[in-house]
């Protein structure tokens, strides 16, 4: 089958957008503006049908998710949960327990909030720790070793990424990943049907990231003292709960139960029930996303400096990810255009003729497109590498006949899983720049993760593929 002018005036344009996104020589967002823009020009597309993909309805969800997120960040409810899980009597002053409630603020917070804002809150938290530590050490034997605080920073930066597979908001490859199979795979995955997946493998993983840490890093101390007393000078420092804070709880929690109660009342009711197909309908995700935040500006907040009560969130205070929604628009414009003239298909084609014949359906797919989408991310940001692997993914499963949900799903998250290098992810980045993280130290128990975390997310997929 020949390709068509339009496939072939496609094909040059993603290998530049490709290796821009690679290099990084220009911001991320920009070229995937330059890569749409160059499609119309050159006859690929019409503009309405380029521009199409930065008005799809999962746009607005990332929308209402950021509303939220700076609601959560800028009421300090983020540093509420964190000093209030190290402060649990069961974590106490024991290194491995410590390590381990890291973990977990990690993991929650970036499931529902940026994967970089988590981590640089964290970075700020164990900071505080390390110094409430290492001044109170009695010089006898108390101070932990180096290789401790290495532990604790790459746990924020691992954890945090992970954290962000709990959800589909979690992070933004996540719902890249989630257009691309609604699209071109023909399947849709629910907010609760991709949390029964991401949950449970989030658990494994974040488990297995703290038991490697711990046995690569060992602190060498039994006890650190000071950690309890500094969590409660932080914690009293917070006081008592805000007007704001509760407003913000208010609508963070209608946004979860709005996204969960679809998914719920398909497994009572079967999903031909008019109440099911009532709320699949007129509450997506993102709408919810947008009612959820829209709450914000119209809850109470705390008074302001005039006297006067304030709403929860103003919209000068307001930020958006810009740079994230202008990469999704590009990179689903592009995908949706290399399905549409059929140069997904070709390229798909090409590469089941390269591989060595055998059963490239099911398990082997499903593990060569998690290895892939692993590497990839190790050498450029996550979203690029889901804008870049998961549609190649869906085109060879349609290829070789396999399923193409299970290895676009595999694709989508390993996205987010480089961990070796400072340039694979922000929270790596943050962590690297402490000071107190080697770059040997990164590499090492990233590569450990990542092969850890290429077998759980394989392991996870086929298993999820056998009950559905």
């Amino acid at each position: 089958m020949q390709l068509t002018p339009e496939a072939l005036t496609l094909a040059p344009i993603l290998v530049i957008v490709a290796v821009l996104w690679v290099t990084e020589a220009l911001p991320l967002a920009v070229t995937a503006l330059l890569g749409a823009v160059a499609c119309v020009v050159a006859g690929v597309a019409p503009a309405k049908e380029v521009f199409r993909p930065f008005a799809d309805p999962l746009i607005f969800l990332f929308i209402g998710s950021f509303f939220l997120a700076e609601g959560i960040r800028l009421h300090g409810l983020d540093r509420r949960l964190a000093y209030g899980v190290l402060s649990l009597p069961w974590i106490g002053e024991r290194p491995g327990r410590i390590l381990a409630g890291v973990a977990v603020v990690c993991v929650v917070m970036s499931a529902f909030i940026s994967n970089t804002v988590t981590a640089a809150m964290m970075v700020a938290i164990v900071s505080g720790i390390l110094a409430a530590v290492e001044s109170a050490a009695d010089g006898r034997g108390g101070r932990p070793a180096p290789a401790f605080a290495t532990s604790l920073y790459l746990c924020v930066a691992f954890a945090a990424s992970i954290g962000g597979l709990a959800t589909p908001i979690g992070t933004p490859p996540n719902l890249i990943g989630l257009a691309f199979i609604r699209d071109q795979a023909g399947a849709r995955v629910s907010f609760l049907g991709w949390c029964a997946i991401g949950v449970p493998l989030v658990a494994a993983l974040a488990t297995c990231t703290v038991l490697v840490l711990q046995r690569l890093f060992p602190s060498g101390v039994g006890r650190l003292a000071g950690v309890e007393s500094y969590v409660a000078r932080e914690r009293r420092r917070l006081g008592p709960w805000t007007r704001a804070q509760k407003s913000v709880a208010a609508a963070f929690g209608f946004t979860i139960l709005f996204w969960v109660l679809p998914g719920l009342l398909v497994a009572i009711l079967g999903a031909d029930h008019p109440v099911c197909v009532w709320t699949s309908r007129r509450l997506p995700e993102g709408v919810v996303a947008l009612a959820g935040a829209i709450l914000l500006f119209m809850l109470p907040g705390d008074v302001g400096a005039d006297g006067r009560p304030a709403r929860v969130l103003r919209w000068q205070d307001a930020r958006i990810d810009w740079d994230i929604i202008l990469l999704y628009g590009g990179g689903m414009a592009l995908g949706e255009l290399a399905f549409s003239t059929g140069l997904a298909a070709g390229i798909g084609r090409s590469i089941t003729g390269w591989i060595p014949a055998g059963d490239w359906s099911g398990p082997v797919l499903v593990a060569v497109a998690a290895v892939v989408a692993v590497v990839t991310s190790e050498f450029t940001s996550n979203t690029a590498s889901a804008n870049m692997v998961v549609p190649v993914v869906i085109a060879l499963a349609r290829a070789t006949g396999a399923d193409p949900l299970t290895a676009a799903l595999a694709a989508t998250f390993s996205s987010s899983l480089g961990f070796m290098m400072p340039v694979s992810t922000p929270c790596n980045a943050l962590v690297y720049g402490s000071g107190r993280v080697p770059l040997r130290a990164m590499m090492g128990a990233g590569a450990v993760i990542d092969v850890v975390g290429v077998i759980a997310v394989t392991a996870a997929l086929l298993l999820a593929g056998r009950l559905w």
